[in-house]
Parts: structure tokens; sequence; C-alpha cells
């Protein structure tokens, strides 16, 4: 079995349909010690794979259409955030104080690029959270530099900060965290009611491109990468995207900008305007969440709550460590995420962590998690039922650490990550059966012998140093005009015979847009 094979049986599709997959492999992209380029490409091969399954079901009466996967283009969208120009400006990936710390007994990481959790890693250090931010490097280096890396941790999380100590992926497996997520499927799914199967409107050939997500309406409440790229590609397929936030937690400009294509974006306070965010979710067919596990429950946005009060909803949640076990309400970034499940110390020397060359989790769940959403409204369409879709970025991690069989293994016996198997899923429920180790299909290869180790920076995330996914990304990048200036931006990976191939909106300012349907 191999890689877009294991990740079509665990979103529950015909085994047969992978056989329309090509792949254009380019062993000089996305270069790492473990398989970057394989889960990669992967995942964006099952998302394009879903969206051809559903154009056909709504439209292509020849059957699925051809879809083509290119390492180079899958390369380019992720890090699509370097790639990124706004009126031939660079954007600003990482704060200064987003890098890993010298510890008295090893390394942290610290995520500080929105200013909320900057202020509380200052503060959780008793430093003024107007420290300048030159003098603050020097002060939290010098200050961690004394602490155990675990007690950072511990305190900066109690602060409300985002911090994470180095671990072995020995010291990760065995604890209770990752033991918890070990034992899940790379993506959940499930149904939650019996509510009719979902009657869709044709969508009819015509000059324009083939898209699947036509006419749906698609609720984003989601920040940062992995869930805004799923709600992206949503958006790519035909999608109505409506992202909205609350208004006093803006998203970081240049974040919003590379992940902001074919959307529109609003703000809402749901502690005082319930009846808006009612009257958008009756409408709504899709809500994609991606908030800390739990902290919308109050608003009653748990799936079940919500699957109750809109009928035929596919409810998607994305979180950093699953929603389960004891970290399961921890703040995570794909940084972070590296750092802890044991990725940075298998990327990196006996010096110092190493980095992915992309910030792959991120992208690679967010791609997931869309195929989960474009899977499900199929099934729907089949067999009836709100259903909910999960992934989370420690899940991911856990399928990448496997990594390949060693050389000349066969791969026999080896987990693929759902039930110790392949994992098929029941079309009748879309629950998937088993739960099993943390890895990955044995046939998932680096590519190349390359053993490229790439340091993770002072002050930087994964794959800041390098060439942004390897060499010769201008074939799938583009420029164009938008209300925010001139932008330079990566082309979609996620590409099926007669289907779309760029977005038809350009992202514009964040919270312009009305919040309600048009």
């Amino acid at each position: 079995m191999d890689e877009i094979e294991y990740v079509w049986s665990v979103l529950g599709g015909d085994a047969a349909l992978t056989a329309r997959v090509a792949r254009a492999a380019r062993p000089e992209v996305l270069e790492a010690r473990l398989p970057v380029r394989a889960l990669a490409s992967a995942c964006v091969g099952a998302c394009a794979l879903a969206a051809a399954e559903l154009a056909a079901r709504r439209a292509a009466p020849g059957g699925v259409p051809a879809v083509r996967v290119d390492d180079g283009a899958v390369a380019a969208a992720f890090t699509s955030e370097r790639h990124l120009r706004i009126g031939g400006r660079e954007p600003v990936s990482f704060a200064p104080l987003s890098r890993l710390w010298r510890t008295a007994d090893g390394w942290v990481r610290t995520h500080a690029n929105y200013p909320h959790h900057r202020a509380r890693l200052l503060a959780a250090l008793g430093l003024a959270r107007d420290t300048e931010d030159a003098r603050a490097v020097d002060a939290v280096g010098s200050l961690l530099a004394g602490l155990p890396a675990r007690s950072v941790e511990e305190t900066v999380y109690a602060a409300g900060g985002a911090a994470v100590a180095l671990r072995t992926p020995e010291e990760w497996a065995a604890s209770e965290q990752g033991r918890a997520v070990a034992g899940r499927p790379l993506v959940e799914r499930g149904v939650l009611d019996a509510s009719p199967a979902r009657t869709f409107a044709p969508v009819p050939p015509s000059a324009g491109a083939l898209l699947p997500a036509a006419g749906l309406r698609v609720l984003d409440l989601t920040r940062v990468i992995a869930g805004p790229v799923a709600t992206r590609t949503l958006a790519l397929l035909g999608a109505d995207v409506l992202r909205v936030d609350p208004p006093g937690l803006p998203e970081l400009p240049d974040q919003h900008v590379d992940t902001g294509f074919g959307k529109r974006s609003a703000t809402l306070d749901l502690t005082c305007d319930q009846a808006a965010f009612e009257e958008l979710l009756g409408a709504a067919d899709v809500v994609v969440t991606g908030y800390r596990p739990g902290s919308l429950d109050r608003f009653g946005l748990s799936p079940r709550a919500l699957a109750a009060r809109r009928p035929g909803l596919v409810v998607a949640r994305l979180s950093a460590w699953g929603a389960y076990g004891p970290w399961a309400g921890r703040r995570g970034f794909d940084s972070l995420v590296q750092v802890g499940t044991g990725i940075a110390a298998l990327e990196g020397t006996a010096d110092r962590p190493g980095a992915l060359p992309a910030q792959a989790l991120d992208h690679g769940t967010g791609y997931l998690l869309a195929a989960g959403v474009l899977r499900a409204l199929t099934e729907q369409s089949r067999h009836g039922g709100s259903r909910y879709v999960e992934v989370a970025l420690a899940r991911t991690a856990a399928w990448l650490s496997a990594g390949p069989a060693p050389d000349g293994a066969s791969g026999a016996g080896r987990p693929h990550g759902v039930g110790g198997s392949a994992g098929s899923a029941s079309a009748d429920t879309g629950g998937t059966r088993g739960t099993g180790g943390t890895g990955g299909p044995s046939t998932m290869g680096t590519g190349s012998g390359a053993r490229r180790v790439r340091a993770a920076g002072d002050a930087g995330g994964p794959g800041d140093a390098g060439d942004a996914g390897g060499p010769g990304a201008s074939p799938w990048l583009r420029e164009r005009e938008s209300p925010l200036g001139r932008l330079r931006y990566a082309l979609p990976p996620v590409r099926f015979e007669g289907g779309p191939t760029d977005w038809e909106r350009a992202p514009g300012p964040w919270g312009a847009d009305a919040a309600r349907w048009v």
C-alpha cells in the first residue's frame, strides 16, 4: 500500500479510485530526513481525489476525473507563506520571540507571533509586556538558560502562553499524550444523526471550471494556517466560504493574505451577537473550527450541538494536540508540535534541534481536513446523516515520524496508523474501524538519498533556512492585483481534470465583509 492508498482508505474512499491518481515526482523538493514530500503529496492527492469524486457525483457523467499530483506544485503550496509578496514586500513569518531557546537541561520552543501570546510569555517570565524586542530576546535568553525546559513549558502554559520543551521521539511516545495520539486514526470521521441524504443541485459542465463545492456555504471559524488552508481549498472548489473572527483578535496580516484566497472575512462577537451567528448557521452546509478543543462549547459549537440546530451539517474540527488526553486543551502550533513530538530531534544534530523544510504538519493536516469534508459530503449524498471530521497536527506528526520502512524491508506487518492496518471505514456510518499505532504506509520514503539537516534557526520556524521547498518554484507562482496591492502567491496544488486551477477571488482586508451570506 502506498501513501495515497493509505490516506484514501482512512478517508473511507473506494480503493479502486486511487488508480485515477498520477504523480509527477520531484526528488529535489522538500528534502528532509523524514518523508515530508511523500506525506505532502499524499495529503494533496487524497484531497484532489475527494474533490474529483464529488465532482463526478454532481456533474461528471464520464466517471471520476483524473487527478494529477505534481511534487513541485505541492512543495510551492506547502511553503506558500514564504513565496507570498504583497506589493513587492516579503512577509513576516516569525516574531523575534518565536524561537528555540537553550535551557539549563535542553531546549524549549516558544511561539509569540500573536501579540497576546507575546505578552503572556513575558508576563510568565516576570518581564514587562512592553519590553522592546531586542531587549526582550536578551532577557528571555538569559532567564531560560538557567531554568529546566519542562518547568518553562508549564509556567508559560499556565500563564496562557505557548511553549513546549524538546522531546525525543521515545519520550513523546512514552508520554500520556503521545499514547493518546497514537491510539487514534489519522482522520476521525463519524455520523451524528439520521438526517436525510443530501440532495445536491446539479453542477452542469460549462465553459468554466468544474466546481464540486459550488452552492455550498462554509462557515470558517479557524485561525493560523491548517484550518485556513482547508477552507481556502474548499473556496477553490466553489464553496462560499465566510471566515468569522472575534473582533478583538485579528489574524496576523500576512498570514491572513496567504490563506484568504477565495474567501470573505467578517467579524462577530459571539458573546453578544449570538442571533447573528444562528442566522449564519441556519444556512450553512459546513462548519469548520480550529480553536482549542472545548473552547467553543460554551457557545454551543460542539459538533453535536451544531448538528442538533442544523441537521445535515458537516462539522470539521482541527486541533494541535488532539481532542483527547491531558494536552487536549493546550495551545499549539506546527513549530511547537515538531518540538514536542520528537520531529525536531530527528531532524537535528547532537548539538541543536532541526526543523522540517516546511510547516508540513499545518499544510498536510489542512488538506486532510478538506479531504474529509469533501468525502463527508459525498457520503451524505448516499447515506444521509450529519457528519463530523476531526484531525490533529500531533496525529499527522505521528504518521510522519513513523518514517519509511528500513532499507530492504518489505514493511509487512508494520502498522499503518489505523487499526494496525489500512483501516477501512464504513460507507454507511462514516466511522473508522479500529485504532492502533502511529505508523504510516510502509512505502513512505524520502524519495532521495539526501539527508540534509535543516537547523530550526534562532528566530524563526520550520524551513526558515533554505530555498522555500526546493529549486524552481516559479511554474507554480502567479501574480494578480488585489485590494491589498499586487500579490505574488503559490497556486493551489489540488488538480483534477476539468477542475479549477486558481481562486476566483483575491483576499481582501481582514474583517471587511459583512457577517452574512451572499
